[in-house]
């Protein structure tokens, strides 16, 4: 680009062409008022950089006729000249011929405390923050993580406005692949396989959801996704038609119209020409890129969690982590009892046996408790009220599945009659959708479920962006292709369970519900509805209670199923559903996964492989300096047939000593270490 000065030799051959014919002297003055216009130009563009602390990441920023920004990771590039813009609906382009009214750059350190610890006790907030003022009363805020980049609009009118549409990119290589869970319209689930695909070969009319991991030839990974995302719709990226390693947003639009499918599905049938109708003083989500050259460090990120609103509640101390036993993936199938199992008094009051028996604060009582589209129209093969005397009595908590449609028609009757009852929590499910209007629902149902002491579970949901920072109530949610599929499908396998935790659950808890006691190699699985199975072994599912984050954690099987395995029951009766301490031990996308956490004194190590065994040797230097105990849970010499066979030993430990791991294929490992 040409600088503010003409070049020496182009102002020398100017002068002697001045001295010849008018034509020529007129052509010339044209190109020299074209490059004066274009000197003047480009002039105008102003270039910012803010970076990491630790100097890792560096992102410019070039604010012009567009904007656009490129990312670099010790020293290379890794997103390209990727423009930005927001078009408001009377046809203003935020980031497009901008006049700049000034900038700063301030750096922010502390330390916060979660009120549901996830992975660590505190988190430090570290940060550079660029903020870019505009004529026209809008700003562009970037934040420099060592672990990432953020940005966001922040617009400062007076009135309301509508948001058109929003412009977000991320230019990368001919060379980059990304795991992409292509949607195949904005009804969804978000329950996504995650093929890796290369980023060029994606085409404009191809959809995911997010995260979406990118992955770069020499290690470099780029976890793309959003934050904070409050009164605006979701965003899902696009390829293009050009063969271009590029990869677009794109957002629903705003429903107008919505058509009752069934007792659980609205459907969008008309929608607006724009995606947000919000107020006009606001921020906008945060587009966010986690980057790492080191797998485990996917797993060790809370930048969704310290990028969102702070904690609303002024009162938070009620909430309660912790397990619950789950009827609905083992289809109340319980046996050994002289009563006929299912949606009865009897049935569920065995379940409540069984969580106190094991100290298991809660259990679900999922479809068939009342009329889908009647919260209070009672099944009458349930004593409700007994049953919640009988969990009182016993210490267990009960929480309670809804239709999202139904509780939004009864939404304050009904959680004021659950509070009245002595319910804990709610478990919503079916919202399919993320367009604006859903997205407020999730933060309306936090709300009113937070005033009365409720937490919520929300399925059928959207990924994470932050509002259980905001609404700490917001316990856990799906938004995964978790354990439910083996009911229906082959798709579970090892190597999908190794692809979540550096996808999906790096937005935040993932409601997998993990637990299966009828584990199968892949050539013995089969889909049975009524008795389900999993693919992997029986430690590959323990594992997922040490590897898989969400603070209120599933025991998907039958107790029936768990009172045979006492061993197993020794260790899903302690391990916990919150941490105080996270670290990653080896990593690599879809194939292995070694971690610890510490809960207190005690570290609970899990492993976990895709379907090639393998072995590993950690180091125990992060245990402090005394002899301690090692319970250990692994793959039985005879899990490679037999996926069911496991090992379980005590052995004493040191920290001057290497913990060996076998896994056999689909396997697992935990270890508790006090």
């Amino acid at each position: 680009m040409l600088g503010g000065r003409m070049p020496f030799n182009l102002f020398i051959f100017a002068l002697i062409l001045f001295n010849q014919k008018p034509l020529i002297m007129k052509i010339i003055r044209l190109l020299l008022s074209g490059i004066l216009f274009f000197t003047i130009s480009a002039a105008r563009s102003q270039h910012f950089t803010v970076h990491s602390p630790d100097e890792n990441i560096f992102v410019n920023i070039e604010a012009g006729k567009i904007i656009w920004y490129a990312v670099d990771f010790k020293e290379k590039e890794i997103i390209g000249q990727s423009p930005v813009s927001m078009t408001l609906g009377d046809g203003t382009v935020l980031g497009r011929d901008v006049k700049i009214k000034g900038s700063s750059v301030t750096e922010t350190d502390e330390i916060f405390f979660p009120v549901v610890k996830e992975k660590f006790e505190t988190i430090r907030d570290h940060y550079n923050e660029l903020t870019i003022r505009f004529k026209g009363h809008y700003e562009l805020i970037f934040r420099a993580y060592n672990d990432g980049v953020a940005y966001r609009w922040k617009t400062n009118f007076k009135s309301d406005i509508i948001v058109s549409n929003e412009e977000v990119t991320f230019a990368l290589s001919d060379n980059d692949s990304i795991y992409f869970p292509e949607e195949e319209s904005f009804l969804t689930h978000s329950e996504r396989a995650y093929p890796l695909l290369a980023v060029k070969d994606i085409t404009a009319e191809q959809m995911s959801c997010v995260p979406a991991l990118v992955c770069k030839p020499d290690g470099v990974r780029i976890a793309i996704t959003e934050a904070d995302l409050l009164d605006y719709p979701g965003m899902y990226l696009t390829g293009n038609d050009k063969g271009e390693p590029l990869l677009t947003a794109k957002f629903p639009p705003y429903p107008l119209e919505e058509t009752q499918k069934n007792d659980r599905t609205m459907v969008v049938s008309s929608t607006a020409d724009y995606i947000a109708a919000t107020t006009g003083e606001r921020t906008f989500p945060w587009r966010v890129m986690i980057i790492t050259d080191n797998d485990g460090a996917l797993i060790e990120s809370e930048l969704v969690y310290q990028l969102a609103t702070p904690n609303k509640l002024p009162d938070f101390f009620w909430i309660e982590p912790g397990k619950v036993a789950w009827d609905w993936w083992n289809a109340l199938n319980i046996y050994g009892v002289d009563f006929e199992s299912g949606l009865n008094t009897d049935t569920y009051k065995y379940y409540i046996d069984f969580a106190s028996e094991y100290k298991i604060p809660y259990i679900i009582l999922d479809e068939g408790w009342s009329d889908t589209e009647d919260l209070f129209a009672l099944n009458p093969d349930i004593d409700l009220s007994g049953l919640l005397s009988y969990a009182e009595e016993k210490n267990v908590g009960i929480i309670l599945w809804v239709v999202w449609l139904t509780l939004d028609r009864q939404l304050d009757q009904a959680l004021d009659q659950f509070r009245q009852w002595g319910v804990k929590g709610i478990k919503v499910d079916f919202m399919q959708r993320d367009d604006q209007k859903m997205v407020n629902y999730y933060e309306k149902v936090a709300a009113a479920a937070a005033e009365r002491k409720l937490l919520v579970d929300f399925h059928g949901a959207y990924k994470p962006t932050g509002l259980r920072r905001t609404y700490p109530n917001v316990i856990t949610r799906e938004g995964v292709r978790g354990l439910e599929w083996n009911k229906w499908s082959d798709a579970i396998t090892p190597s999908h369970d190794l692809i979540l935790p550096f996808t999906r659950m790096v937005a935040g808890p993932m409601d997998y519900t993990p637990g299966a006691m009828i584990n199968a190699n892949p050539n013995q699985f089969h889909p049975v509805f009524s008795r389900p199975m999993s693919q992997g072994t029986r430690c590959h599912q323990l594992a997922m209670y040490v590897i898989y984050n969400s603070p209120l954690q599933m025991l998907a099987d039958s107790p029936s199923n768990y009172y045979k395995e006492p061993l197993v029951m020794e260790f899903l009766k302690e391990v916990p559903t919150t941490w105080d301490d996270t670290k990653v031990f080896e990593a690599e996308a879809g194939k292995y996964l070694v971690m610890a956490h510490r809960k207190e004194s005690k570290w609970y190590i899990g492993a976990m492989t895709n379907e090639t065994p393998r072995e590993f040797e950690i180091d125990l230097s992060f245990l402090d300096n005394r002899l301690h105990t090692a319970k250990i849970w692994q793959d039985g010499v005879n899990a490679g047939k037999n996926p069911i066979d496991f090992k379980y030993f005590e052995k004493p430990v040191t920290p001057t000593q290497k913990l060996k791991i076998k896994l056999a294929p689909g396997g697992g490992y935990v270890a508790i270490i006090d």
